[in-house]
């Protein structure tokens, strides 16, 4: 896949973001009830990283993310996540929180903001790109009740893409994917890594995925962390 320069949109604050420690967990565990997802965590994670959270289902993995989100409140232990002003964070969770009485479009026009991006144009450029690049220039106009799984999945990882994140947090986001199309969403986020310093965060149990690409794995087991390091792990 060839992408010109410039053709997606910049995160907004990559300039400040250089050699920096975004997040920081620091003994930190989260119970439900008689349930700990997470025990004992700790886990720093700097700017400019791709890190796979990876484990069996119910290992932690959505706590986790959610904990990075700032939607999840910890039991004990101590976070540090990075103020908006200084990195914004975009997310992608299972559930997809998409209007479903509106159209795709109208889903992705949701991410405008006249405050990040100079123009209209600029934003609907982007929009086309992705779009394009994803496969769904020719579906925009179909209600999200109508959509099938894999559309709904692509229009909210765009809607993401287009606010201009430094952070990307994702939750299984290519689960209704084929393999095509979970690695052209990979040669995305791995463009905005390389040239623009995106800082990707994605929760996957796939490892024939994740195997793939480069990256650092941090991996879970009934809430607890017991390996960080390298694809080799899997």
């Amino acid at each position: 896949m060839i992408f010109q320069k410039n053709q997606l949109a910049e995160p907004r604050f990559q300039q400040n973001l250089r050699k920096t420690n975004l997040f920081y967990l620091q003994d930190v565990s989260v119970t439900y009830g008689q349930v700990e997802a997470l025990k004992n965590v700790q886990l720093s994670i700097e700017s400019g990283e791709i890190i796979f959270i990876t484990g069996a289902s119910g290992a932690g993995k959505t706590t986790l993310l959610k904990i990075l989100s700032g939607e999840q409140v910890v039991t004990c232990g101590s976070v540090k996540r990075p103020s908006p002003k200084v990195a914004f964070t975009s997310h992608v969770f299972q559930d997809l929180r998409l209007l479903s009485r509106k159209t795709c479009l109208e889903n992705l026009m949701t991410a405008y903001d006249p405050n990040i991006y100079e123009s209209k144009k600029n934003f609907m450029q982007d929009l086309d790109e992705l779009c394009k690049i994803l496969g769904v220039d020719d579906r925009l106009h179909l209600n999200v009740m109508d959509a099938n799984g894999g559309l709904k999945q692509k229009v909210a990882i765009i809607r993401a893409l287009l606010t201009k994140p430094d952070v990307f947090i994702a939750d299984e986001p290519t689960s209704s994917l084929d393999v095509a199309n979970a690695r052209r969403f990979f040669d995305i986020l791995n463009l905005y890594n390389v040239k623009r310093g995106l800082t990707v965060v994605w929760a996957s149990h796939n490892k024939e995925l994740v195997q793939n690409f480069t990256g650092r794995i941090v991996h879970l087991e009934n809430g607890k962390l017991i390996y960080a390091g390298h694809a080799c792990f899997i």
